[in-house]
């Protein structure tokens, strides 16, 4: 079978997530593995960019480097980054059949989506010297957490996946920062509640906050380096992250060593009157209003029920000329009724996604699968 089919018949989402099913079939194979030194990310925005930063700059040193991601936006492939470029498929179905040959009938059909595609990425990392590895949705309980790592980075912590890692920052942060298992740097906090579970941490970890890393040198490293990639504020504090951890593992880095370090769907132009970002809560949303404001935009849009979509469209409306929707699809999906009666709560004009105009300015933000739709559309 192949690996397209394998997890085609596996679901995305799930309502209840086992968490002691990973660690337990981890451990069961965790001999057939060689785990390479891992720098884990946590976090809530921010971890893709960080760790493409950070694995390129790694690469960019003579190290073999993989970096795993999620979730992908046209491809499976770009989740798993293996020295400089995203994984080939031949390699993928190689290690796939290796993976199906270790693993029993009863832990290939219980393992999630994401708990394959993680055992597969390090599986394939096996010969690399350095492992960045994004948690996907949580912290402690995440499928990434079981591996020994060198070092925890950790982005802004924000409202998120409340389903999942509660209702409250505290008990988001908590759950986040439980992953740190010796070393951690955090990025600069929205909440002072991460500070203070930080700190009360601390006292059995070393956690150190970014702003006390970084030298004057840094700081006019990261400014060029921003200029020179044409980096927006917030990709330059997640850029900001991944020096940190340079310096941390006593890595010399060269301002080119982060050509061809920003990863696509960040705010990214794909036409002079396109812009896309992967974005999909109130963090990422604010990010995006002090970057564009006082422009205004047509918004091409669609949310998920799980998504605070009523915030969402509230900060960024000051930038909203009008809400264009645009299908997407699934069980997960809002209905166009309840996104419409926001809609017009906010007194925010829309009308259904057809087609680009080349005289208007288009935001296509809301999620992953928001931005690969749109992408289907629009080079289809």
């Amino acid at each position: 079978m192949n690996l397209k089919f394998f997890l085609d018949k596996k679901p995305l989402f799930y309502d209840e997530i086992d968490y002691e099913r990973f660690p337990r079939i981890f451990h069961s194979i965790k001999h057939h593995f060689k785990i390479p030194k891992v720098i884990h990310l946590v976090g809530t925005n921010g971890k893709g960019t960080t760790g493409r930063f950070l694995a390129t700059a790694l690469f960019n040193n003579g190290y073999r480097v993989g970096h795993y991601t999620s979730p992908h936006i046209m491809k499976f492939n770009e989740r798993i980054w293996l020295n400089g470029d995203d994984i080939s498929d031949d390699i993928l179905e190689i290690v796939h059949n290796k993976l199906t040959q270790i693993l029993d009938k009863s832990q290939l059909d219980a393992l999630s989506y994401f708990e394959y595609t993680t055992l597969l990425a390090m599986k394939i990392f096996a010969d690399c010297d350095y492992v960045v590895l994004e948690a996907g949705l949580g912290g402690e309980f995440d499928a990434t957490a079981v591996f020994d790592k060198v070092l925890t980075l950790v982005t802004p912590i924000d409202i998120d996946h409340q389903a999942f890692l509660g209702n409250t920052i505290k008990e988001i942060a908590t759950t986040k920062l439980n992953a740190i298992q010796n070393n951690a740097i955090m990025a600069s906090q929205k909440y002072s509640e991460v500070y203070e579970i930080a700190n009360k941490m601390s006292k059995n970890y070393n956690i150190e906050k970014i702003e006390n890393i970084l030298n004057e040198n840094d700081l006019k490293n990261i400014k060029n380096i921003s200029k020179k990639l044409n980096l927006v504020k917030y990709l330059e504090n997640n850029l900001s992250l991944a020096i940190c951890a340079l310096r941390f593992l006593n890595i010399e880095y060269k301002e080119s060593d982060f050509k061809n370090s920003k990863l696509f769907g960040r705010l990214s132009a794909i036409n002079e009157n396109i812009l896309i970002d992967v974005g999909h809560n109130p963090l990422a949303a604010t990010s995006i209003l002090n970057q564009l404001k006082p422009n205004k935009y047509i918004l091409i849009y669609n949310s998920f029920k799980d998504k605070d979509y009523n915030q969402i469209l509230s900060i960024l409306k000051p930038i909203i000329q009008n809400v264009e929707i645009i299908d997407i699809y699934g069980q997960r999906v809002e209905s166009i009724n309840e996104l419409q009666k926001v809609l017009n709560d906010l007194k925010i004009k829309y009308t259904k996604f057809k087609e680009v105009e080349p005289n208007k300015q288009y935001l296509v933000f809301g999620s992953f699968s928001v931005v690969e739709q749109f992408l289907k559309e629009y080079n289809g």
